[in-house]
């Protein structure tokens, strides 16, 4: 499984850490990769999202990686249309945050964000992979840079055998997610075998799958959460795993993202 789980903000305007468990350990599954996860953030009410998930649906093993340290939040809210991809772009460069500072090491202390990887199966590996950012312009005009990115790789240690599990969040900025998950497949070319990568690439449709040569198993709308007409949450498969059916997007009400959810079987591609 799959989901931006937008610092935890319902569409009823709440953050409810007890509410998010229970929505995914409805769906039952066995990892789960987390993007835009906040820990003692203000804006989220200091909740401990990552802990309520990981209790809900039984987590042996969770790593949090922070890509930022220090209080984040909105200093302009701006209303986007979905309809309008340079708008929503343009805004989500305007967001700015209090005090913030690249994250170092794999923990933080103190407030942080970043994304997670959780696990009901014990993992024997873990790596974590920082990424190439970007300071973009517009019209000569220097917005400001995009948060730090990062991708975090376990080897989880299925019944059917291992699989790497890479969860990863890509830049919005359009051109450069594909330079970052081109470096992210650059990064794995000696990863164990089979692999997955999940998350909010911010990639559209089948683009993601024709960067990387792994074949995509998420072939329906993700974004946004009410009324979908966009993919950018995908489950990319290197090796011998596959769907052992369609994904399904499914709308939590916790999100702009639906959360996705695909079961794959290992071992028996030809």
């Amino acid at each position: 499984m799959t989901f931006n789980v937008r610092h935890g903000r319902g569409d009823d305007g709440r953050v409810d850490a007890a509410r998010l468990g229970a929505a995914l350990a409805a769906l039952d599954p066995d990892v789960v990769a987390l993007q835009e996860v906040d820990r003692a953030q203000d804006r989220s009410e200091r909740a401990d999202l990552l802990g309520a998930v990981e209790e809900a649906i039984g987590a042996r093993e969770t790593r949090f990686v922070p890509t930022l340290t220090g209080q984040v939040g909105l200093a302009r809210h701006v209303r986007t249309s979905a309809e309008s991809a340079d708008v929503q772009k343009v805004s989500s460069l305007l967001r700015t945050w209090s005090g913030r500072r690249r994250a170092r090491g794999d923990e933080a202390d103190g407030p942080s964000y970043g994304i997670a990887l959780l696990s009901r199966h014990p993992v024997s590996a873990w790596r974590r992979l920082r990424l190439p950012t970007v300071t973009p312009y517009l019209v000569g005009l220097q917005l400001g840079p995009d948060e730090p990115r990062a991708a975090l790789a376990a080897v989880v240690e299925t019944p059917d055998g291992p699989l790497t599990v890479v969860g990863t969040h890509l830049s919005s900025w359009g051109r450069w997610n594909r330079a970052q998950l081109w470096s992210l497949r650059r990064h794995l070319r000696a990863a164990p075998r089979p692999l997955v990568l999940l998350g909010d690439l911010n990639i559209r449709g089948a683009l993601a799958s024709r960067i990387t040569g792994w074949r995509e198993l998420v072939h329906v709308p993700t974004y946004p959460a009410a009324r979908p007409f966009l993919q950018i949450d995908h489950v990319l498969a290197d090796g011998d795993v596959d769907a052992a059916g369609p994904a399904r997007a499914l709308d939590l009400g916790l999100s702009d993202h639906r959360a996705v959810v695909v079961d794959v079987t290992l071992g028996r591609r030809p």
